[in-house]
């Protein structure tokens, strides 16, 4: 429950907003007298205060100003009559969130603390992910979603047995990185882990890379050369977009994985080899199979366990710490002194559909710090396609009624808008009196 802390001399004003916000669900303390609002606050910790700006001994200028002090992160509220709406204004400029003025109506009150509330919870959450994000260390794979937490129990379970393992996931999901969790996890932490991008080589030349070569057995073979599979001994051995290898390759390979022998290239000697592998693909390998384009025995021979890495929509709920997670990075690689986002920000990189997933999202959170030039990411620093607005708006939701859909509207527009029903209703295409019609039937505070 949120604790609201109102300080009022006027005993009718006090219990007035006490009763509304009670309603509401709110835990409220009523103080009629500032020098007791600054012992509380020193005390006891609140979510909002609401303050009158004048009152004797001790006003609301001054609870505002210890407030900022003792929780800096919680919004001030004044409570103004017409003749001190300038100062209120000029309060704001010292760090109040907002004001209200006398005579206010009730359901503006609502309003106004509940974005006060919605505010201190967004930096409340902002401070927890930063925190997290120092727990981990830099070759973590960052996430705490359901199917995450899943892939990493399987991963713990799979990672000390010395077996093959084939991960499947969308370029960009973090193959490599899942691939250096098993090998940290493994009775070969101690080895060497050798990543392989298959793709990236041509056939002669991944098969001498992998299984190496005797000197003379081709053009430009000077010396003797191990392979990768030799030089990794004890060790894993990653080979990534294992899927584009040829069909005479996977012969070969899969002679590797059932004897644990390699034939250098221009040789006629096996040489024993002990070598962990880990294979992953970025296409569904069963459908290769089944459409001719990769061995069956191979698959089955890799295939022994499979771990699958979610794409980045398919685990939104991730996005914020992982974006966090870049930023405690990037800011301290460019010297800045960046330590959140705006919610309007968050918002955006959740509704995104993210083609390139956690890379692209590396990329723009890069870019962001980059161009930023206050102290939290704005929506001014981020690329062209999460701030013109080409993102897919209902790609983190599900089915839904014509009327829940409206709600969902109406209130993103105006948790994108602070709250301000003029613009909100403006961006809406429809009048003030529609919209607070709405926010009435719809109960959107």
């Amino acid at each position: 429950m949120f604790e609201i802390l109102v300080v009022d001399d006027d005993l009718r004003m006090r219990q007035l907003i006490g009763e509304i916000l009670t309603e509401e669900g709110y835990d409220v303390s009523l103080v009629g007298d500032g020098r007791e609002a600054l012992l509380l606050l020193k005390e006891k910790e609140f979510d909002v205060v609401i303050t009158d700006l004048k009152m004797p001994f001790v006003d609301g200028i001054e609870i505002l100003a210890f407030a900022r002090k003792v929780q800096p992160d919680c919004p001030v509220v004044l409570v103004t009559a017409n003749g001190t709406v300038e100062s209120a204004i000029a309060a704001m400029k010292n760090g109040a969130y907002d004001y209200l003025q006398k005579p206010f109506d009730p359901e503006e009150l609502e309003l106004l603390v509940a974005r006060a509330v919605e505010r201190r919870w967004l930096v409340h959450e902002n401070k927890k992910l930063a925190e997290e994000v120092k727990k981990l260390s830099g070759d973590d794979f960052v996430g705490a979603s359901r199917v995450i937490t899943e892939m990493k129990e399987l991963v713990e379970k799979v990672a000390p047995l010395d077996t093959t393992v084939l991960i499947q996931g969308e370029t960009g999901t973090g193959k490599e990185l899942v691939a250096k969790m098993i090998h940290r996890r493994s009775r070969r932490a101690k080895g060497v882990f050798l990543p392989v991008h298959c793709g990236a080589l041509a056939e002669t030349l991944l098969e001498s890379e992998l299984f190496g070569h005797e000197a003379g057995s081709f053009t430009g073979a000077q010396v003797e050369k191990k392979g990768l599979f030799e030089a990794a001994a004890a060790g894993t051995i990653f080979l990534d977009e294992i899927n584009s290898t040829s069909p005479a390759f996977q012969v070969k390979l899969l002679r590797v994985l059932q004897e644990n022998m390699v034939m250098r290239v221009g040789s006629a000697r096996p040489i024993s080899i002990d070598v962990r592998v880990v294979a992953a693909t970025n296409v569904d390998l069963g459908k290769e199979v089944a459409a001719g384009r990769f061995r069956q025995d191979l698959y089955y021979r890799l295939n022994v366990v499979t771990v699958g890495i979610p794409s980045l929509k398919e685990r939104r709920d991730d996005i914020p710490l992982i974006a966090y997670h870049f930023l405690s990075r990037f800011a301290g690689k460019f010297g800045k002194e960046i330590a959140s986002f705006s919610p309007p920000v968050i918002e955006r990189l959740m509704a995104y559909v993210w083609p390139g997933n956690v890379r692209e999202l590396e990329n723009v959170v890069e870019r962001a710090v980059i161009l930023e030039a206050g102290k939290e990411i704005s929506l001014k620093s981020l690329v062209d396609e999460l701030k013109d607005g080409s993102i897919d708006p209902f790609s983190c939701i599900g089915l839904m009624r014509l009327d829940e859909m409206e709600k969902f509207l109406i209130a993103r527009t105006l948790r994108l808008l602070d709250g301000q029903k003029a613009k909100a209703a403006e961006a809406l295409g429809i009048d003030g009196t529609t919209l607070w019609r709405k926010m009435k039937k719809y109960c959107i505070e």
